[in-house]
């Protein structure tokens, strides 16, 4: 450690090699400026069109960095008054690069992120702007879109609530904005659809995340579900959560770390007794198979009662538990806990209870981002999550120095022994911040904690104060921008991604937007410069008082989180404060505790009502904090590697769904699934060099009715003479072939007859026979695939390796999923009876689905509703033949390619056929 640091300070940081390696297009740039400030606007926006045509001649995007950067800048100067600072022009770099620029709250990250997106727009394949929430997006949008807008690009915006036709345009736009649930679920959506036309994302080019390390670390630890309604048991809810008072201390146990409660032999004679008493239960024991569904909603009821908080972990607003975002304490209406959990806490506090859901489609914001041909992002944290972002992302974090030197003065942490004490400290710190007329913002964990800080200060008799949480989500850009006032005090649960600067004396832009936006002309502008001498006057009493002042009320498990709150703090060069009180009682020390921290705090002289301040217990504090991130960062990587796994599959599914969507005849493919199902029927009744005794005749003519819609005398053939195997395939084949072509040739004229012909009509039923296929089976694997992971861990017992087990298996379920593609259309097509009318292509009804954003960590796994699983995918399937392969390698193969296992074949006649 010793020689790292001796090595930073001779040669600088890794970041501080990157900024310097910037610096000479920086001068580059800088030196285009007077040049371009003597361009007319018609001739500063006709170099879109220049670099454009470079770029089609062959130029690369690098060679435009400086340029195209330059134009920007000064586009910006022009629309908006505002100039890149040279740092700004450094983090623009970073992220064209395909890193992530760090850069401390208020050094204009918003503007930044104008340079390569610019940049990036200019090869017309789109170009995405992540951020958090929708008021973001829209605000960005309407504000840099200027930027783009003057330089004759065109801005969208994604956001909840939208149809269809709106998302394509939007999507169809140079740039767009959005947030990644919905640009995430967009994706899952248009993997659902059925034509072309009807999806609306056209590629994943570049995007550009804001928030990074909230939305690719934090919320990245639960996967994006769409899902459907399956049978509704909400009075089995409602009985099970009346028995949860009996649940005394002793008759369960909580594990905080990993969130989950159990019962103890005592609690389950206690709920037998009862359920047997009402009886619920069908047999003697819970446990027994009958009772399965019992004990499922017997666990839900009581993590419901005992491990989560209202007010904490949700909200009951309008007749529905709202469930809150632990990072940024937002609502997050439309998300639901899954696997009963959510109807648990329906039923807890007495609101409607909403079915349990199915799962359809899903995936992680890991795999959604890593589609994306170029990725990058910005955050004021990110460098202590640096070895996640190279990971998993391969993203380089490079930290951008500050505009202007930091003037912030950080205290060490006070730590007292109790909550109490701790936050009579609090309140009194800012009883007398308010006296001396020093902004305050102070940080709290949940909703809980923050009103009843504000009620301590209001027995204090502390003057008016904001509170910020998910009760007040909608004003909370409006509450953030006063929070710089002389005096004023905000109580805020987390800060993380909130957006809106908070500025010294207020932010002008909000001002205008509440005091001038019905004001017009000269009236306008002189209530602008009213305003602006009040913002002048109110900063001037900010400063003299000492600038910003952060308190945290506690330690986050997250480093950034802590760090987020701080950076509110001295921007731009302004003075300001930041502390941090803790207690032994807070979660952090109570959950993780810090190893000796109590003899520790005796030996310093810790006394009743006293705090301590030393270095010692900030870096205890921080090492506790240090192991929670690697655990966790464990913990996503886990999960990871077995989403990794259904993610190989999900692509190979997806990209053959869009191969066949695309195609005007996939009839080649059809008849393919039609042999490869005779081959397939025929194996299993005919064991290889077996003789025409020993085979199952009857089982072969049965099947061949079933799944090809034939009469086929096998028991006949099996009694002549010379008979074999390939002999009787050739039959089968025959007859299929000429049962398909037959049913054909009657439906084309019937439709001649009916006046309405169409000689494509069965390539049409095919398409979409086997895209419907496709989609209901892949349901089902995703069912079964949740289901094998969560009970797969136990095989380690076993001294076998869960991962490779799971991998093993669930090669082995898509074989199987193959297999019954095959025969599942086959049968289909051989049955179909048409009618003689034109026939639509299918359209998908997504009107009855719910998208969900579930946290695995927790046990709210992927799949609601999940215990119907089609028996179908239970059986082993797939050609034996077949070497195993990897299915990431089967990624992107084009069907008419060699096979990636080296068999020799076309991909589409082994590991690509349907």
């Amino acid at each position: 450690m010793a020689l790292a640091a001796l090595a930073r300070r001779i040669f600088g940081s890794t970041s501080d090699r990157h900024v310097k390696r910037y610096q000479g297009k920086v001068t580059a740039i800088n030196a285009l400026e007077a040049e371009l400030e003597k361009l007319s606007d018609e001739q500063l926006q006709a170099r879109t069109a220049e670099f454009k045509a470079q770029l089609e001649k062959g130029a690369d995007l690098d060679d435009l960095i400086v340029p195209a950067f330059a134009t920007v800048r000064e586009a910006s100067k022009r629309v908006l008054g505002l100039r890149h600072f040279d740092v700004q022009l450094i983090g623009g770099m970073v992220m064209n690069e395909r890193g992530i620029a760090e850069m401390r709250t208020g050094e204009g990250k918003t503007l930044v992120a104008t340079l390569p997106m610019y940049l990036n727009a200019l090869t017309g394949k789109g170009t995405h702007l992540v951020t958090v929430n929708d008021y973001l997006v829209k605000r960005d949008a309407a504000w840099m879109g200027q930027i783009y807008n003057f330089l004759g690009l065109t801005t969208g915006t994604i956001v909840h609530g939208m149809t269809d036709m709106e998302r394509k345009q939007a999507y169809a736009a140079d740039i767009t904005y959005g947030t990644n649930n919905e640009l995430g679920f967009d994706y899952l959506r248009d993997n659902m659809k059925y034509t072309r036309d009807q999806m609306v994302q056209r590629g994943h080019a570049f995007a550009i995340v804001d928030e990074v390390d909230s939305i690719l670390i934090d919320e990245a630890r639960t996967p994006l579900i769409i899902s459907g309604p399956s049978e509704d048991r909400s009075t089995l809810y409602t009985t099970i959560d009346a028995l949860m008072p009996i649940i005394e201390e002793g008759d369960f146990e909580l594990d905080e770390k990993q969130r989950s409660a159990t019962f103890t032999d005592a609690g389950i004679e206690k709920l037998e007794a009862k359920l047997a008493e009402d009886g619920l239960l069908k047999s003697d024991s819970m446990y027994d198979v009958e009772n399965v569904a019992l004990v499922h909603h017997a666990n839900s009821a009581l993590r419901a009662h005992k491990l989560f908080r209202k007010d904490k972990d949700y909200i009951v607003r309008n007749d529905e538990v709202v469930i809150i975002d632990e990072f940024s304490g937002r609502m997050m209406p439309g998300r639901r806990y899954s696997e009963g959990l959510h109807q648990a806490l329906e039923a807890k506090e007495h609101v409607k209870i909403q079915p349990e859901n199915q799962t359809l489609a899903s995936i992680t914001f890991q795999n959604y981002f890593r589609l994306y041909d170029k990725l990058a992002g910005m955050t004021g944290t990110a460098a202590t999550e640096a070895e996640e972002f190279a990971d998993i992302y391969k993203l380089d974090v490079v930290t951008i120095p500050t505009n202007v030197p930091v003037q912030r003065i950080d205290d060490e942490d006070a730590i007292f022994r109790t909550a109490e004490e701790k936050f009579e400290a609090i309140a009194n710190l800012i009883k007398e911040c308010q006296d001396r007329g020093q902004p305050v913002l102070v940080g709290t964990t949940s909703i809980e904690k923050s009103e009843m800080l504000a009620e301590l200060l209001r027995q204090k008799n502390v003057g008016t104060m904001n509170v910020l949480n998910a009760r007040h989500h909608e004003q909370e850009a409006h509450i953030v921008a006063d929070a710089g006032l002389p005096g004023a005090i905000t109580i805020a649960t987390n800060m993380a991604g909130r957006g809106t600067d908070i500025q010294l004396g207020g932010n002008l832009e909000m001002r205008i937007e509440k005091e001038a936006a019905d004001l017009e002309g000269a009236e306008r502008e002189a209530k602008i410069e009213e305003i602006k001498r009040t913002i002048a006057e109110e900063k001037a009493k900010a400063l003299a008082a000492g600038g910003l002042m952060v308190i945290g009320t506690e330690r986050h498990e997250s480093r950034r989180i802590d760090n987020q709150l701080r950076g509110r703090s001295g921007r731009q060069g302004d003075p300001g404060h930041s502390a941090f009180f803790l207690s032994l009682q807070d979660d952090l020390m109570r959950i993780f505790p810090v190893d000796s921290m109590d003899s520790m705090l005796g030996k310093l002289g810790l006394e009743q009502g006293e705090s301590i301040t030393h270095p010692w217990v900030s870096k205890a504090i921080e090492r506790a904090q240090g192991k929670v991130e690697a655990r966790n960062f464990d913990i996503r990587k886990n999960i990871l590697k077995y989403d990794d796994v259904m993610n190989d599959q999900r692509k190979v599914i997806f990209e053959q769904r869009l191969e066949m969507m695309d195609a005007e005849d996939i009839s080649e493919i059809v008849i393919d699934m039609r042999h490869d199902v005779v081959a397939n029927i025929v194996s299993k009744a005919i064991p290889a060099r077996s003789y025409p005794e020993q085979w199952k005749a009857e089982q072969l003519q049965a099947a061949a009715k079933t799944y090809l819609n034939i009469d086929v005398p096998v028991i006949e053939w099996a009694a002549e003479e010379g008979i074999d195997a390939e002999i009787v395939t050739e039959r089968l084949l025959a007859a299929a072939d000429e049962h398909a072509a037959a049913k054909e040739a009657r439906t084309i004229t019937a439709m001649e007859a009916a006046g309405s012909s169409n000689p494509t009509v069965m390539r049409q039923v095919e398409k979409s026979i086997v895209l419907q296929s496709i989609d209901g089976l892949w349901r089902e694997h995703l069912v079964t695939l949740d289901h094998l992971s969560k009970v797969v861990g136990w095989r380690g017992i076993a001294q076998r390796d869960p991962l490779s087990e799971y991998k093993q298996e669930a090669y082995e379920l898509f074989q199987s999923l193959l297999e019954n593609l095959r025969e599942l259309v086959t049968t289909q097509l051989s049955h179909v009876e048409l009618q003689p009318r034109p026939v639509a292509p299918p359209t998908a009804d997504l009107s009855a689905l719910r998208e969900t954003h579930i946290d695995p960590l927790t046990g709210e796994n992927d799949a609601d509703g999940g215990d119907t699983v089609a028996d179908s995918l239970g059986a082993t399937g797939g050609d034996p033949s077949l070497k195993p392969i990897d299915p990431a390698l089967l990624v992107g193969v084009s069907r008419n390619a060699p096979c990636p296992c080296g068999s020799g074949k076309k991909f589409k006649h082994c590991h690509g056929q349907f």
